[in-house]
């Protein structure tokens, strides 16, 4: 997890989900405080990521990006959730939590908990990042603290870089308030006509293509080295701005707006362009949150509050400096010493080729034994980024078609589908560009590929194509053959170096077939109601899960080994919960794996005592899902694209594929098993809602690190049993 939870894939953006009620007939009472409120749980999840940077073993540097993380999430549940919240009480059409509260007083709830959290993320900054950086020779110091050579030096600096890019805006009869841009960094200026005494308000933004630190000497060495923040610099040349006037006071401020887009796709005939003007309108949403330096005086308050119309209730006093987020551009310092070591992916060991001075061919691996690669352990550019580049050179390819929710600026994949276009090969993208806060590049990415010749869909109205597929058809001398990956993550190659992720590939035909009506279905009109190795929502996923869950449940009280294990993202869909509630009360034991929102509680007495819940964080963002049942011995293993949450379930399109290879499922037992370990580094929840950190042990050393030891697992295997 070295960079943003949200830079790339946006997984924390977990929050537009309403509460709709689930009716299971016959099935027993459960109590009706069942559920964890999932605004709080989010906010939990947070908190577990500013652990991370108060944790003295972790390195520095990570400690600061973890910091950043912390800021960078809290900014987009303000800009979705809160404001969808926020939007739906003030147009009436709020309707209770997953828990039964009303709307208005989980935002009293959401705004008290926040506030907390952001002070001690600006208690974790002063107190234990700050100055172990400053141990380390990176000191972040403040313009009073400068002699005269620095100062003149930044002066000459400010002339040149920053000054003329600046645009003090002056508020008065002449000039109207101004917009203020979301997540802008801004510096309120009141300053003070020297002639006739009358103070005027301006408004500075702290541009946001320059460095938020900059250096104070650059013939320092970056091993020990000084930094200021932009902000502080350009507030000690206000009066370069404004010459003339009086500087009375000055305060840094930061808005955060309504960011949500919402499209009736029923309405429009043209998704891009309808899209397009709605992410023209999102940068005028309304305010949501006011973020302020405690020094702030309360006229200059008084002006913003009412200017931005913020209630008190979305203004957060806080200590300098606000938004934290600006500590990725430290945290990408090379300083190697100061981040987690190294790691270089592996290629899977099916995927070498049988000599070293053989060129690898991943149809010939595949077509051997179903292949499961595990992400960022292993390679995404010797895995995935393989197969769709040797399907688009292959002459004997016919035929690709691929699901791209997220993908990076320069993809690859992008690159190779326009190849395989161009050289004649029948090629469709299925590309979701509602994929939120990556529409506009997703928008880009579809005109692309458009022009050379790809065929371009959009899904299916009203919902999100979130699978994660690839279906490459090739011309084999047995006839047409399919060659198949379904993945937990996105073709993605930036994310996959810091996402943990499982794809499969098969040669399986059933697995092929299920792909190809499936692409069907979200290509044209087809309605296909079965598939044989998938679970697709949302037709059938949801009931698919509930089917296995009632078999254990059987199996359970029946006597026969049973068991239920769950890697998400997030749990919150409650008839998957009360479903996993009533095995418990069975007797099945229940293993939850979640790095999110859970609103299950464990533990409680009559209801989830044979439930535990684990949450791991880490070096690596862990985003796979998986959903493993014991079957009284005949194991039923899925992995895909799906959390637990209506949106995914009811609103999405997915896919989850069974695993049928004896040793794929016993990596994911042993994955579990590792997990679940009491030796391993993790956090637990209670049934209160409260995590619990477990990093230690009796003696007070280090539990494991399961990402740390899964390298080494990985690394370490060897080419037994492979074909020579």
């Amino acid at each position: 997890m070295t960079d943003s939870v949200l830079d790339e894939d946006r997984t924390a953006s977990d929050f537009d989900d309403d509460f709709e009620p689930f009716d299971i007939e016959g099935a027993p009472e459960l109590p009706a405080e069942r559920y964890l409120d999932r605004e709080l749980s989010w906010l939990a999840f947070n908190q577990r990521v500013l652990e991370l940077a108060e944790d003295p073993r972790q390195p520095v540097l990570e400690r600061a990006n973890f910091l950043a993380i912390f800021a960078s999430n809290l900014d987009e549940f303000f800009m979705v959730r809160v404001a969808g919240l926020k939007r739906r009480i003030l147009t009436g059409l709020a309707v209770p939590t997953n828990v039964g509260r009303a709307p208005v007083d989980v935002l009293s709830d959401i705004s008290k908990k926040a506030n907390e959290l952001q002070e001690r993320q600006a208690a974790v900054y002063q107190e234990l990042v700050k100055p172990a950086l400053a141990e380390a020779g990176i000191r972040i110091v403040s313009w009073d603290d400068l002699g005269e050579r620095e100062t003149a030096h930044l002066h000459g600096y400010f002339s040149r870089q920053i000054f003329p890019v600046l645009m003090p805006l002056a508020v008065d009869p002449a000039h109207p308030f101004p917009y203020i841009s979301g997540l802008s960094l801004n510096l309120s200026v009141r300053v003070r006509n020297s002639r006739t005494g009358r103070q005027e308000f301006a408004r500075v933004k702290v541009p946001q293509m320059l460095p938020r630190f900059v250096r104070v000497d650059p013939e320092e060495t970056i091993e020990d080295a000084r930094y200021i923040t932009l902000e502080d610099l350009i507030a000690n040349h206000l009066g370069d701005l404004f010459p003339g006037m009086e500087i009375v006071e000055h305060h840094v401020f930061r808005v955060t707006r309504n960011e949500d887009v919402e499209i009736e796709e029923d309405e429009t005939e043209n998704l891009i362009k309808a899209l397009e003007k709605e992410l023209l309108r999102r940068r005028f949403g309304p305010p949501i949150r006011l973020e302020i330096t405690d020094d702030m005086d309360e006229v200059t308050l008084g002006l913003l509050s009412r200017e931005l119309d913020v209630p008190d209730q979305g203004i957060f006093r806080l200590p300098a400096p606000l938004d934290l987020g600006g500590l990725f551009d430290l945290s990408r310092l090379d300083r190697p010493e100061l981040h987690y070591p190294t790691h270089v992916p592996t290629t899977s060991v099916q995927l070498l080729p049988s000599e070293p001075n053989l060129k690898p061919d991943v149809f010939a691996a595949i077509a051997r034994k179903d292949v499961l690669v595990h992400h960022p352990y292993e390679s995404f550019a010797t895995s995935v980024q393989a197969f769709v580049e040797q399907a688009a050179a292959d002459p004997d390819v016919l035929a690709i078609k691929q699901t791209l929710y997220r993908t990076s600026g320069d993809s690859p994949i992008v690159e190779a589908l326009i190849d395989a276009a161009e050289s004649g090969k029948q090629v469709l993208a299925l590309v979701e560009i509602k994929a939120r806060f990556d529409e506009q590049a997703n928008i880009t990415w579809a005109r692309k590929l458009e022009k050379a010749g790809v065929h371009v869909v959009y899904g299916l109205v009203g919902l999100k194509t979130h699978c994660k597929l690839a279906l490459v058809i090739r011309q084999e001398k047995g006839g047409l053959r399919h060659y198949s990956h379904i993945g937990t993550g996105n073709y993605n190659p930036k994310t996959s170096r810091i996402y943990e992720d499982l794809g499969l590939f098969t040669a399986d035909d059933q697995v092929g077939k299920d792909l190809t009506r499936l692409f069907n279905e979200l290509s044209g009109y087809a309605i296909e109601k079965k598939f044989k190795r998938l679970l697709v929502a949302p037709l059938h996923l949801r009931k698919g899960l509930l089917k296995l869950i009632a078999a254990e449940v059987r199996n359970a009280e029946a006597g026969r080994p049973s068991g239920i294990r769950i890697k998400v993202n997030s749990m919150v869909d409650e008839a998957i919960i009360d479903a996993l509630y009533r095995a418990s009360n069975a007797g099945v034991p229940v293993d939850v794996w979640v790095r999110g929102i859970c609103s299950l509680r464990p533990g409680i007495p009559g209801l989830s005592e044979n439930i535990r819940v684990r949450s791991i964080l880490g070096r690596y963002l862990e985003h796979s899902r998986i959903f493993s049942f014991l079957n009284d011995g005949d194991p039923q293993v899925y992995i895909g694209s799906a959390d637990m949450m209506h949106r995914n379930l009811d609103r999405r399109i997915e896919a989850l594929v069974r695993l049928v290879d004896p040793d794929h499922l016993a990596q994911i037992d042993s994955l579990f098993d590792q997990a679940m370990a009491e030796t391993t580094s993790s956090w637990w929840l209670d049934g209160d809602g409260e995590w619990t950190r477990h990093s230690i042990d009796d003696a007070g050393h280090p539990l494991d690190d399961i990402q740390s030891r899964l390298m080494q697992q990985i690394g370490r295997r060897t080419r037994t049993g492979k074909r020579r």
